[in-house]
């Protein structure tokens, strides 16, 4: 199952990763107020246990037949709950939520953080330490769920209340489910969820006290961290008639980069969906790297753990879904046809911004150079331009800042399905771009996590055999080509309006 922004979507896979089944159901966010972005858990709940009666029911099996369930998960969406009766303080708090943007900002300007950053600094001249070089340039963003979590206890008095008689728990959406699954018999998250919320130190493997600390955050409200790929315990019988093992919980890009097979250092995974990210394998090294590059745990299994470097892009489906909304083109799959359509956007730039860039939460998206002839097919072209010349420019950080050789790129999510995106970030980049026959890779790397903990898979090498390549973009054009476009697209980006 995977618990995306956007949608909660189950896959039923059989020995050979086919899919046998499949439901998925629209995930509906509340915005309670301007900038704030909830999910009802109750709903959550009833989609998520809904979707995979649906996909088993279509797949013509029963429930005994499935042999485990791996759910992954969107990272940073929150909630706190009571231990003892397991009612929930507040509704999951979005990642995309922006409650935290005045405490973000007024964190990320005070003194406070500017002596913990000379202080690491000067720890990490003297030691050569890498666990010292993050802590050195330490800047809170509104994607984090740390400062959402001190809003939570500053302003929800029940929460804070229940903290201090050490009656209070702390859950991503997996742990919350994990918790719902099991009638509140298992309360624990797995190593990938806990690095993606920026409260958990990677280098330690801990939950990190000192940022608790400064935060106010209680240390006691923190589940137990697993293996993600680890028996958790069963779902309980009265829920789908039959005990079901749960056989692994992960965050969402850290499954698709598993989906896609990404085991070793230097591998590459570009997903296009609601957002952007770029994951490489830097193996059983923890890369820290100044601004736009963020490590992460992939995943522990066993004595192995695999850590990733990862850069994102904000809203890259959501402008497209955007631009459908307001009938640019009646069918996504038009698009990359309209693009292709004309020779250049004739200097049309669009600004993206329609979600929280985490450098500036107050950006907003917007089209410049639009002319009398200016038409849609014009527009549709600077909207899919801006999502590869954010790719060339990521690309291009993580080229500078991770020394690994970089081996195959793979990509998925719904706008790898876009041929016009994929062969100018291809052209871009000069690489190489493989697009699996099946993009719903968070559901597949959740299921071959689950596969191989309850022994339905036997290795890794296994479910290297089972990938499917359906595309391969190879660099058709010299990245010189599309200068004067990145360029007229970078100088537009300077003088967007804030």
């Amino acid at each position: 199952v995977d618990v995306g922004s956007t949608v909660v979507k189950c896959h039923v896979y059989d020995r050979a990763a086919a899919v046998r089944g499949s439901s998925h159901r629209k995930v509906e966010s509340l915005y309670p107020r301007p900038g704030w972005v909830e999910l009802d858990p109750e709903v959550l709940w009833s989609q998520f246990i809904g979707v995979i009666k649906e996909a088993v029911q279509a797949a013509g099996l029963h429930m005994r037949q499935i042999a485990g369930l791996g759910i992954s998960t969107q990272r940073g969406t929150f909630i706190t709950w009571h231990k003892r009766t397991g009612k929930p303080f507040h509704n999951f708090i979005s990642w995309q939520d922006l409650r935290s943007a005045e405490l973000v900002n007024s964190w990320n300007n005070s003194l406070l953080l500017k002596v913990i950053h000379v202080i690491f600094t000067v720890l990490h001249f003297l030691t050569g330490n890498d666990r010292y070089l993050a802590p050195s340039f330490l800047t809170f963003s509104t994607h984090q769920a740390s400062m959402k979590l001190s809003w939570v206890f500053k302003n929800i008095h029940e929460a804070e209340e229940a903290a201090r008689k050490n009656n209070c728990c702390f859950g991503t959406v997996d742990t919350w489910l994990l918790y719902r699954l099991t009638k509140g018999s298992v309360y624990a998250t797995d190593y990938s969820n806990a690095s993606s919320t920026g409260i958990f130190e990677p280098f330690t493997k801990c939950w990190n006290p000192t940022l608790c600390n400064l935060l106010s955050i209680p240390v006691s409200i923190y589940p137990p961290v697993r293996d993600t790929s680890f028996n958790f315990g069963s779902t309980d019988s009265e829920i789908f008639g039959v005990p079901i093992p749960i056989m692994a919980v992960v965050a969402d890009q850290q499954s698709a980069m598993f989906g896609e097979c990404c085991f070793h250092p230097g591998d590459v995974k570009l997903t296009m969906g609601t957002g952007g990210f770029w994951n490489v394998n830097t193996g059983e090294h923890l890369f820290a790297a100044r601004g736009s590059l963020y490590p992460l745990i992939g995943w522990k299994i066993g004595e192995e753990v695999v850590y990733l470097t990862e850069g994102s892009i904000s809203d890259v489906g959501t402008a497209i879904k955007w631009a459908l909304d307001i009938e640019l083109f009646t069918n996504v799959d038009e698009t990359a046809k309209m693009a292709q359509s004309t020779a250049d956007s004739q200097g049309v730039c669009f600004i993206p911004g329609l979600q929280v860039s985490g450098d500036d939460p107050y950006l907003c998206a917007s089209f410049m150079g639009l002319k009398p002839s200016t038409n849609k097919n014009h527009l549709v072209r600077a909207i899919l331009e801006s999502v590869a010349f954010r790719n060339k420019l990521l690309y291009d950080i993580i080229v500078k800042k991770v020394h690994i050789p970089l081996q195959t790129i793979r990509a998925d999510g719904g706008v790898s399905n876009n041929s016009f995106v994929m062969q100018m970030t291809s052209d871009l980049i000069n690489k190489k771009i493989e697009k699996p026959a099946n993009t719903e890779m968070s559901s597949l790397g959740a299921a071959f996590l689950a596969g191989l903990a309850s022994g339905f898979w036997t290795d890794k090498k296994q479910l290297k055999k089972l990938r499917r390549i359906e595309a391969v973009f190879e660099p058709q054009k010299d990245s010189e080509e599309y200068r004067p476009a990145m360029d007229a697209w970078l100088q537009a980006m300077k003088h967007s309006p804030h």
